[in-house]
């Protein structure tokens, strides 16, 4: 059976919801499940927008079939070639050997690897490339490493509509919603696009920018992204988040204490240390990462704007949970942030200099203080450091709002853009032979960063 929701009067979701599966990409938690969405547009020509995961393949194939009501399937626009979304594509080419796959050559050649098979007629599109299907007029924009180097998002300037890809994307079934502006998105669904974004976006905050610049020259009403509700009110609101996540900015001038602890001893003094803090008017998050999946620590990373990390020694090295973090903080290349390290080791404490040697592979961490040494236990004295400690990551929070802000601007990163990509060539001088690592274009389409 059917279940439709109508976007616009020839717009129609006709994507699903699962809720059985419980980790998404073998990686990350998904305990309100996620959607899947595809849409199908009935103009004079059809498109179908987008395929789905096979976990809800028999609902969308329903679903297709029921919106097409008897007609044919002209066009399919493939924006990402991601199994979550286009694993059910191969089949769809099948059912619908008329319908004219539309996307660009890279997602051609995954076409052929993940469904050895070879699209007939291929429309092949670019940056700015147009096509029409009667009363809507389509311009196609790439967005390169969105997460994947493939991907592209469509434009239709008559409805004014985005059709985002992963972009403005989120965890989350839809429940019977389609729209951002049927539920309070900030209470009930900002830690989950925080989380989404984080974790499956959030190292390529440059490729990011660039195309929220592009986004920023269209007339946008309506944004379709490939997960999470439709949003035809209000896009400021997620623009703004993601600005932010983008250029690693944090939203909360706080404290997010991740913590790992074998016997107690760390977890204590990780708890003294949020109760002063809490005590000094300072925001405070902590994250057992020994429990905790470690995608919600690394969004609450991205979050605040400090950070302390507290671990054990374990086998001469680093608690593997904590270690776990910090290697995915790196991973995403998480930056501009203040942090302090709690470390501890019965005989021969050794976590402390590893989690500060992977801090040093993240851009702009400043250590606020020496590593805090306990040896199984606070001892006598140490809860008056713990105090000072908590002083200074104070002091550092409400003070750094205003000079961290002109701070950042003084210190604007030096370097060249390409205007194809985004991708940041960080140096004074750009080589003329120099060629673009993400789109190969070469040198004459770099621009110096403003």
């Amino acid at each position: 059976m059917y279940c439709v929701r109508n976007v616009t009067d020839d717009l129609i979701w006709i994507g699903g919801n699962d809720r059985q599966h419980p980790i998404f990409e073998a990686a990350h938690p998904v305990p309100r499940g996620v959607s899947y969405n595809s849409y199908l547009l009935l103009d004079e020509k059809t498109v179908l927008f987008d395929t789905v995961d096979r976990a809800i393949q028999t609902q969308f194939f329903e679903n297709l079939d029921h919106a097409l009501d008897g007609r044919k399937l002209d066009y399919i626009f493939v924006h990402h070639m991601e199994p979550d979304h286009a694993a059910t594509l191969g089949d769809l080419m099948l059912r619908h050997p008329e319908a004219r796959v539309v996307c660009n050559g890279k997602a051609i050649n995954m076409i052929r690897q993940f469904h050895a098979a070879d699209p007939k007629n291929a429309i092949l599109v670019g940056d700015g490339d147009t096509l029409s299907t009667g009363r809507h007029n389509f311009t196609f924009v790439s967005a390169p490493m969105v997460h994947w180097p493939e991907v592209v998002v469509s434009y239709d300037s008559t409805d004014k509509i985005l059709f985002s890809a992963d972009a403005f994307g989120t965890f989350g079934a839809l429940n019977g919603i389609l729209f951002a502006d049927e539920v309070d998105w900030e209470r009930d669904w900002l830690d989950e696009y925080r989380r989404y974004y984080t974790n499956i976006v959030g190292k390529y905050g440059p490729q990011v920018s660039a195309l929220l610049g592009k986004a920023a020259g269209l007339d946008i009403q309506t944004v379709c992204p490939l997960h999470g509700p439709v949003w035809r009110k209000d896009f400021s609101k997620i623009v703004a988040r993601y600005a932010k996540w983008a250029a690693y900015e944090p939203e909360v001038q706080g404290v997010v204490i991740p913590f790992a602890s074998i016997y107690g001893g760390t977890e204590t003094a990780a708890n003294i240390l949020a109760c002063r803090l809490a005590e000094l008017g300072v925001p405070v998050q902590m994250h057992d990462v020994s429990v905790t999946h470690y995608s919600y620590a690394l969004a609450d990373c991205f979050k605040y704007s400090h950070i302390v990390f507290a671990a054990p020694t374990y086998n001469n090295g680093l608690f593997d949970p904590m270690e776990h973090l910090l290697r995915d903080l790196v991973h995403h290349n998480l930056q501009n942030r203040k942090a302090a390290l709690i470390q501890n080791g019965s005989w021969a404490p050794a976590s402390g200099k590893i989690m500060a040697g992977l801090l040093e592979q993240m851009k702009d961490i400043e250590l606020l203080a020496p590593v805090f040494t306990l040896k199984s236990t606070l001892s006598p004295g140490q809860e008056k450091e713990l105090e000072e400690l908590a002083q200074a990551i104070a002091a550092s929070v409400k003070g750094s709002a205003a000079p961290a802000a002109r701070e950042q601007a003084a210190k604007k990163p030096k370097g060249f853009v390409c205007k194809i990509c985004g991708f940041i060539y960080e140096s004074d001088t750009l080589p003329e032979d120099y060629i673009c690592p993400i789109c190969h274009r070469p040198a004459s389409d770099f621009a110096p960063l403003e």
